[in-house]
């Protein structure tokens, strides 16, 4: 490997040996580097590939203002608190994670105190997320002198959840929260059923809304189905279709997305289940 660019001591762009441009870091990787000179791999403490149409220099640029030391507790605790290695191959989630410590950290020597919106829908709609977080902060405040306050596990559970839409920015996992909230009230006042919100029925809905999220985020849409499977699901629901509608015509308002006959159709589907498992 090759430096193309110093970003400062612990921080260097490199050319990988299959010609691909990689981030790496280690403490004094970059010192009296230039570009051109080789790279002794011994230096290298972890080696970040840019993935979904990253700039690496933004993604380096980030990097050097995150200390080293907190970088390697974020590994660590991922590690100890069981995130699997999609999750520790994650570039985009790795440096997210450590930013956010990073400034969680500093908040909470400086005495400033974030209450973070969505606390219990985060808990709710996004069991697996938060368990998680809880054993990922337990780790890190281990390493951290238990300076990261409880609240913290709502923030890294957005984290986790955000990790599947390839974007950096919270801003679409917290309006996909408000909207799947909104989305079980719909339901509620259409049947007139409470759902509970921790049940396994309510958990696969949620899980098939999280995916419909995605596709709509990547423009990625059902819209393919034989005409005969939608105008049967039409035909044998017309409570849930007339409920799916609505859901989607608050998903077209709240995220500036046409909703495709199919995915109604879906999530007619979904809607009739967790529905009638109320009733």
């Amino acid at each position: 490997m090759e430096i193309l660019r110093v970003f400062n001591n612990n921080v260097v762009l490199a050319k990988d040996d299959d010609g691909g441009e990689v981030i790496l870091t280690g403490r004094g990787i970059g010192f009296q580097g230039k570009p051109g000179k080789s790279i002794d791999p011994a230096s290298v403490v972890r080696k970040f590939v840019p993935s979904d149409g990253r700039d690496p220099d933004h993604l380096a640029q980030m990097l050097t203002d995150i200390p080293p030391e907190t970088l390697r507790s974020v590994l660590e605790s991922m590690k100890e608190a069981g995130l699997d290695e999609s999750a520790l191959g994650s570039t985009t989630l790795v440096v997210a994670l450590a930013d956010h410590v990073d400034n969680a950290v500093a908040r909470a020597r400086n005495g400033v105190h974030i209450a973070y919106p969505l606390m219990g829908e985060v808990r709710n709609l996004y069991p697996k997320e938060y368990a998680q977080s809880q054993a990922l902060l337990k780790s890190l405040n281990k390493r951290l002198d238990g300076v990261l306050p409880d609240e913290e596990t709502t923030a890294l559970s957005l984290h986790l959840v955000n990790a599947g839409f390839s974007s950096g920015d919270l801003t679409y996992t917290y309006t996909m929260t408000g909207v799947i909230q909104q989305m079980l009230a719909i339901i509620e006042q259409s049947y007139g059923v409470t759902l509970d919100q921790a049940s396994v029925n309510v958990g696969r809905f949620i899980t098939h809304l999280r995916y419909l999220f995605v596709r709509i985020h990547q423009n990625q849409q059902l819209e393919s189905e034989p005409d005969p499977i939608v105008a049967a699901i039409r035909d044998s629901y017309p409570e849930a279709m007339q409920c799916a509608s609505r859901i989607a015509s608050v998903l077209e308002l709240r995220l500036d997305a046409d909703i495709t006959e199919d995915e109604v159709a879906y999530l007619a589907l979904h809607v009739a289940r967790v529905a009638g498992k109320a009733k």
